[in-house]
């Protein structure tokens, strides 16, 4: 009998995509010959992964789950091949399944992810069985977990896009119907609006420095006086800081109102207070 070392594995896997044990298993039914291994796998129908490996998936759906206590949420993004699978509420199911597995298993990175198992099986197995049902090359592409003392999330255009909101709260009921519309709100305004940070303390220093460096050059054009220069700039970052950051963006619900002003109203009628902490944002294939 061949010896069947660790790199002959890995080789069929690479070539196949099949599962190690399932490359193993195979090699040893073939007594150690690649393509007699390849034959094997593609009689099992487990070697059709491979076959697919090398399309593109540039389609697919994004998924955010929130748990009962409303502390964690998660939100995956699953590529496939074609809008038409990425739209099916089949391959959504898939969706699903993987991240109700990352929102219990809370995984640290996308190897563990695969490892987490859900309803007896690995995501691994989930993402695997999902290319064979659908018949598309299937990538788990992104994962993120978040834990706050609440999380809020929205889909929009039925997978296209997912958000997870985190808050920090204090004497709020995170399980009333206001607070769950509030959150909801938000995280519209997230998938609508696309910010680039929550607040205007977490933008990158050097998003701010090249924005300014480009409003100094403009109000230089101007060719007013240095110190009216520096206030067209001022004013201009101001704009952009109102436009980009969250707290600061007017409501899309309400326009007169901002988002930070919207986060009080709901907070004093709660009898608390509200803030929001940070956001992801899932674009598919972005």
């Amino acid at each position: 009998m061949a010896n069947i070392t660790a790199a002959m594995v890995k080789e069929l896997r690479e070539m196949t995509g099949a599962g190690m044990m399932e490359c193993k298993k195979a090699l040893v039914e073939a007594d150690g010959d690649m393509d007699k291994a390849v034959d094997v796998l593609r009689t099992r129908g487990l070697a059709a992964v491979a076959k697919k490996a090398g399309r593109a998936t540039n389609e697919g759906t994004v998924m955010a789950l929130v748990s009962e206590d409303a502390t964690t949420g998660a939100v995956v993004e699953l590529n496939c091949e074609t809008d038409f699978v990425g739209m099916n509420e089949k391959f959504k199911a898939y969706a699903e399944k993987v991240a109700k597995a990352a929102l219990a298993a809370k995984p640290a990175d996308m190897d563990a992810l695969k490892a987490a198992e859900i309803d007896g099986e690995t995501v691994e197995a989930v993402v695997t069985d999902c290319i064979h049902v659908m018949g598309e090359n299937t990538q788990l592409a992104r994962f993120a977990v978040v834990e706050a003392g609440a999380v809020s999330s929205y889909i929009h255009m039925g997978g296209k896009i997912g958000v997870l909101v985190s808050f920090d709260v204090e004497g709020v009921d995170t399980a009333s119907d206001e607070f769950k519309q509030y959150g909801r709100d938000v995280a519209m305004q997230v998938a609508a609006v696309a910010p680039i940070a929550a607040n205007r303390d977490q933008v990158d220093p050097t998003v701010v420095e090249h924005e300014m460096s480009i409003y100094k050059a403009q109000a230089a054009e101007s060719g007013k006086p240095e110190a009216i220069q520096e206030k067209m700039a001022t004013g201009r970052l101001e704009k952009f800081y109102k436009e980009q950051c969250l707290t600061e963006q007017a409501f899309v619900k309400n326009p007169d109102q901002t988002i930070a002003q919207y986060t009080d109203e709901v907070a004093k009628k709660l009898g608390g207070s509200i803030k929001v902490v940070d956001f992801k944002r899932f674009a598919l294939g972005e």
